[in-house]
């Protein structure tokens, strides 16, 4: 009988819950999934200053925030410079002193 840890990682993984393999991809590929992210959050944001239900509900799904960041912490390993997702939606954030 398997392991009640197989049988949930096989569930996940038909289920396209596998965490992905980072590494195994170009500085290109990574680049496109981290814009990609940056153009589903404009266009949300869009959507929703037109009063509009948001399309990829980037901000009301945690996975997508997930997902940007391990792409920031390969591309940060790999010495990659890239322009930092802005997650404030215009909120205003405190002054440091």
């Amino acid at each position: 009988m398997p392991s009640l840890v197989s049988t949930r990682c096989r569930l996940f993984h038909r289920a396209g819950w596998a965490p992905m393999n980072y590494q195994a991809f170009t500085n290109d590929s990574l680049t496109m999934m981290y814009e990609g992210i940056r153009g589903a959050l404009g266009a949300d944001d869009s959507l929703r200053a037109l009063g509009e239900e948001p399309r990829f509900r980037v901000r009301e799904t945690p996975d997508w925030k997930k997902h940007a960041s391990e792409l920031e912490t390969e591309m940060l390993r790999r010495g990659m410079f890239f322009e930092v997702i802005d997650w404030t939606d215009g909120q205003e954030m405190l002054p440091f002193e």
